[in-house]
């Protein structure tokens, strides 16, 4: 989160660090935020009521898609507000403290669907891999309690954030900026934040999300006892998960390492300095990979389908009775049965 420098109300903007006029660019990232808002909005309606269904019979998967699509919904809830920003052309007309707490929704869902993709990534390995002793440790006790302590350490982190951080530096106001989370130059404290962020935010859970989907794809490529059906679902979702990490995540997170080394390596931060001169180039390709990453919220509800034979088959009935008696699938009652296969 990135705080200003206090200067005069005289200043004129030709001595701001980053200059942001008005252009087609806030359209273009406004049309992003509509067409991630419609989507996922969708999306999550659609999958939420079979998911429920998984939830209610204790299924250790459900509950960790539940808490993703939780999640993503408070995001996607806060989105007019940032349709509303680019709209106004990057002039943010709604106070600072909605401008921060926007920023702190937006960030804790981004954080919390990096943990909780990796919490997946994790069960599905030990499921594949220790089959038998893994259901001892599996329950969803163990599954709730886990989801509660990524968002109690995500939320708790950037609570700390926003104590620490004035809401009129979040949200700039000098010059007559109005911006929201788009002020410069960052500072010493925000770029260490950063490279926080990005070694355990992204690194991490790249890292454990790997390892795990390489030992479910070397496990299930030597298992004769699989149809060929079952293993091309199992790579589906591998590659599924890893291509939400590198669509949606990993461009994000590799600017905001570049920017927070060429910061500490510049000593000019002058509005005329290497610093300032690199973000100003950088900003138009920043601001779209943070759009980006909002695309989370439509791609996951496509894991959701991958991810788990039950959602799918509750899907597929909330579908059909939706057609014959035009009934909300989230009200729908379903009967007891569970998916056969251990593996999705």
């Amino acid at each position: 989160m990135n705080t200003t420098v206090t200067q005069p109300s005289s200043t004129t903007n030709s001595t701001v660090c980053v200059k942001i006029s008005d252009s087609a660019i806030s359209d273009f990232l406004m049309s992003v935020y509509i067409i991630a808002f419609i989507f996922g909005l969708i999306f999550h309606v659609l999958t939420l009521g079979p998911i429920y269904q998984q939830v209610r019979r204790q299924n250790v998967l459900g509950i960790f898609l539940l808490n993703l699509s939780l999640s993503d919904m408070l995001f996607i809830l806060t989105m007019p507000l940032w349709i509303n920003y680019y709209r106004e052309d990057h002039h943010w007309r709604l106070g600072a403290v909605s401008c921060s707490v926007a920023g702190f929704v937006y960030y804790s869902n981004m954080y919390i669907s990096l943990f909780l993709l990796c919490s997946i990534s994790i069960d599905r390995c030990l499921v594949v891999t220790f089959p038998l002793r893994s259901k001892t440790h599996r329950t969803s006790r163990y599954a709730w309690a886990q989801c509660g302590a990524i968002y109690a350490v995500v939320i708790t982190l950037h609570i700390m954030v926003l104590i620490n951080d004035n809401l009129t530096d979040a949200h700039d106001e000098h010059n007559n900026n109005d911006r929201c989370y788009e002020t410069y130059p960052i500072t010493k404290a925000v770029a260490l934040f950063n490279l926080v962020r990005v070694g355990i935010g992204f690194l991490l859970p790249l890292l454990v999300l790997a390892v795990s989907y390489w030992r479910v794809l070397a496990t299930v490529g030597q298992s004769p006892g699989l149809s060929a059906q079952a293993k091309r679902k199992v790579r589906m979702l591998s590659f599924g998960v890893i291509g939400i990490f590198s669509i949606c995540f990993a461009p994000y997170h590799i600017l905001l390492l570049i920017r927070s080394l060429v910061f500490y390596s510049s000593d000019d931060e002058s509005p005329q300095g290497s610093y300032c001169q690199f973000e100003q180039k950088m900003h138009f390709l920043f601001s779209c990979t943070l759009s980006l990453s909002s695309l989370n919220c439509v791609v996951d509800p496509v894991l959701y389908v991958l991810v788990s034979n039950g959602v799918q088959e509750d899907a597929k009935l909330c579908w059909r009775r939706h057609r014959r008696t035009q009934t909300d699938c989230a009200l729908t009652a379903y009967n007891g049965r569970t998916s056969n296969n251990p593996l999705i």
